[in-house]
C-alpha cells in the first residue's frame, strides 16, 4: 500500500483512539469515523510497512449500528466524541467487550471465571449533556474574530462551537456573553505560538444537584480589564455562584494556573454525590459525569461490603469522593493523594459533612503506603500493618508494582479497584491473582458515553488456605496411573522433611500410598519372607505423607 491509494475496506474492530480497523489483502488500516460493520472507501494518508492510516472518503455500506444523524454536527471534526456515529447499545457492547478482552489477553483471566464474575455494563438513560465540567480554548479565526470551541483531534486548531452535545445547555449562553464582552472591550485572545494575548481558556463547572455555576477565565496576565462589565452580565444567569480568573502566564499546555483571583461570589461551588456534599474549586478534581459517578461509587461501596468495624485505605483519593462515601460505613478511612490542593479539599469536605473518621495524607500512593508499612513494622516490634479493605482509583497508567506488593503484604480481605483504563487494570489484576487474590466481581460503567473510554469496578478477595472451590471431573477421562507419576519417592521425602521435620522411608511411603488407593506395584516393598516383621508407619508420619500426597495432587 502507498500514500494516496484509494481502497475499499470492511471495518472489523475499533482501536484505542476510536479508529475503525480493517484489512486489505492482510494490510491493516486505521480509519477515523468508521465503525464496526461499515464498508468504506478510504484514502491512505500514511503507509508504514505493516499498517497504515486512511481518511474516510465514502461509506459504501453503512453498519446496522451506524447512527443516521449524529447529535452533534461537529462530531467528525472534533476529537471529543470518537464513536458518536455508533448507536448507544453498540457502544455499550463494544466497551464491555473491550474490558473483557483486556482481562483475557493481558490479565490472563480464564474465560470460565469471567463468565462467572463479570456483570453487564452500567449505561446511561440519556447519554448526552452529562458533563458537569468543560474547558473551552479561546482563539481567533482567519478573519481575526474571537472564537471558542474545541481542538480538532491531535491538533491545537480550534473548531468553533459553543453548543457541545456532551455539556450542559447553559454553557452556550455563558460563552456567547464572554465572546461578546471580549469583542466589545477589545480584549485579545491568547496566541500560544507567539505567547501573546490575554484570555487563554474558559472553565465552566455546573452542580447537577445544586444548579450552582462556576466560571473561571484563564488569563495570560494579572488582571482582566473591564471585568466588572463581564461580572454584571454573568451574575444575572440563574445559579451563578462563582466568577474567578486563573492566572497562567507560563508557556505551557497546562490549562489552569495555580493562582485563583475572585471576581464575584465565592471561589467554589457545591454539589452532592449521594448524600455527601462536596465543595469544588476551579482546581479541584471531580468526576465529570455525576449521574454515573453515583453508580460507580455505589458499586465500590457495595463491593467493599462494610459493617462498621473495618479499616480502609483509599489510594489516589482526589478530593475524598470515594473516601467519604466509604467513611459512612467504615470504622476508619485513610486517603492518599499527590495533589496538596485536593487533600485540602478532602479535609474540608470531611468537615462540612461532619465526617470525623477519615484522615488524608499528601504524597504518592506508591510512596506513602510502603513507607507507612515499614514505619509501622519498626514501631510495633515487627508486627505488620493490616487493612481490611484497600480501594485504588489510579490514573490511566495503573498502579506501580511496588504499591501492589505493599497491598499484598498488608493482606486486606478485599481489594476494590476502580479503573479508567482496562488494559492497565488487566495487568494489575494479573499481579494480584498471582499473589493470593482472586476476582469475585467485575462491572464496567459507561462514565463517558460517545467516547472510547470506560470505567470498571473490580472486587478481588484474599484466597485463604481453607478456601474451597467446586470443580467438575470426568472420571472416565482421568488416567488411573497419572497420580503415581506426580512425584518421586525422593520428592515426597524432601517435602515431609522440609514441612514437618520428619524423615520417612520408601516403605512408609508405599504403605500410605496403598492405604490411599494408589497402585505402587504388586511386590513393591513387601517383606522378603512370610515371617519377616514389617514396621508399620507411625500415625504422625502417615499424616505427613498424606499431606505430601495432597500437595503433589496425588490424592
Amino acid at each position: 500500500m502507498q500514500k494516496n491509494d484509494l481502497v475499499t475496506v470492511a471495518i472489523e474492530d475499533i482501536g484505542v483512539g476510536g479508529e475503525g480497523i480493517g484489512k486489505v489483502d492482510g494490510y491493516t488500516l486505521f480509519i477515523k469515523d468508521a465503525i464496526i460493520g461499515d464498508v468504506v472507501e478510504a484514502k491512505i494518508v500514511k503507509a508504514k510497512k505493516n499498517y497504515g492510516y486512511a481518511r474516510l472518503m465514502n461509506i459504501v455500506t453503512p453498519s446496522e449500528n451506524r447512527v443516521e444523524k449524529p447529535a452533534c454536527p461537529m462530531a467528525r471534526r472534533c476529537g471529543g466524541c470518537q464513536i458518536q456515529e455508533m448507536k448507544y447499545g453498540a457502544q455499550l457492547a463494544f466497551k464491555e467487550g473491550k474490558v473483557r478482552g483486556n482481562l483475557e489477553r493481558i490479565g490472563e483471566v480464564p474465560t470460565e471465571l469471567l463468565d462467572k464474575v463479570m456483570q453487564p455494563i452500567v449505561g446511561m438513560e440519556e447519554p448526552f449533556h452529562y458533563r458537569n465540567k468543560a474547558q473551552f480554548p479561546i482563539g481567533t479565526d482567519k478573519e481575526g474574530h474571537i472564537i471558542t470551541g474545541f481542538y480538532a483531534g491531535r491538533t491545537h486548531s480550534i473548531i468553533p462551537n459553543t453548543d457541545c452535545a456532551l455539556g450542559v445547555a447553559v454553557n452556550q449562553k455563558i460563552l456567547e456573553i464572554i465572546l461578546q464582552f471580549m469583542e466589545n472591550n477589545h480584549i485579545s485572545a491568547y496566541d500560544e505560538e507567539k505567547h501573546k494575548g490575554l484570555v487563554r481558556h474558559v472553565l465552566i463547572r455546573y452542580g447537577f444537584k445544586t444548579d450552582e455555576i462556576m466560571v473561571s477565565l484563564v488569563i495570560n496576565g494579572e488582571k482582566l480589564p473591564h471585568a466588572e462589565k463581564l461580572v454584571d452580565k454573568l451574575r444575572k444567569i440563574s445559579g451563578m455562584t462563582s466568577i474567578t480568573i486563573s492566572v497562567n502566564k507560563a508557556k505551557t499546555n497546562v490549562i489552569m494556573g495555580n493562582e485563583i483571583k475572585l471576581l464575584w461570589g465565592q471561589t467554589y461551588i457545591t454539589d452532592y454525590i449521594g448524600n455527601v456534599k462536596y465543595q469544588i474549586s476551579p482546581l479541584s478534581f471531580y468526576q465529570v459525569n455525576p449521574v454515573q459517578t453515583e453508580k460507580l461509587y455505589g458499586l465500590a461501596l457495595d463491593y467493599a461490603d462494610l459493617n462498621g468495624n473495618e479499616t480502609v485505605w483509599d489510594l489516589y483519593c482526589g478530593i475524598g469522593t470515594i473516601s467519604l462515601f466509604l467513611a459512612q460505613k467504615a470504622k476508619q478511612v485513610y486517603g492518599v493523594e499527590i495533589v496538596p490542593q485536593a487533600i485540602d479539599d478532602a479535609r474540608n469536605n470531611a468537615k462540612i459533612n461532619d465526617i470525623t473518621n477519615a484522615e488524608f495524607y499528601v504524597g504518592k500512593a506508591e510512596e506513602v503506603l510502603p513507607e507507612y508499612y515499614r514505619e509501622y513494622q519498626e514501631s510495633h516490634g515487627g508486627e505488620t500493618a493490616r487493612a481490611d479493605v484497600i480501594v485504588v482509583d489510579p490514573p490511566r497508567k495503573g498502579c506501580e508494582e511496588s504499591l501492589l506488593q505493599t497491598i499484598v503484604d498488608m493482606q486486606p480481605e478485599k481489594v476494590v479497584y476502580v479503573s479508567c483504563d482496562s488494559a492497565t487494570l488487566a495487568r494489575d489484576v494479573k499481579f494480584l491473582r498471582e499473589n493470593g487474590y482472586e476476582l469475585k466481581k467485575i462491572t464496567p460503567v459507561d462514565q463517558f458515553p460517545n467516547t472510547v473510554h470506560v470505567e470498571t469496578v473490580v472486587l478481588l478477595s484474599q484466597q485463604k488456605p481453607d478456601d474451597t472451590i467446586e470443580i467438575d471431573l470426568d472420571l472416565d477421562e482421568l488416567d488411573a496411573t497419572s497420580a503415581e507419576l506426580k512425584a518421586t519417592y525422593q520428592e515426597i521425602k524432601d517435602y515431609v522433611l522440609k514441612e514437618f521435620g520428619l524423615k520417612v522411608s520408601n516403605l512408609y511411603i508405599s504403605q500410605v500410598k496403598r492405604k490411599c488407593g494408589i497402585d505402587v506395584g504388586e511386590n513393591y516393598n513387601l517383606p522378603k519372607s512370610e515371617n519377616a516383621r514389617v514396621p508399620q508407619c507411625p500415625k504422625e508420619k502417615e499424616d505427613a505423607i498424606k499431606a505430601a500426597l495432597k500437595y503433589f495432587a496425588m490424592i
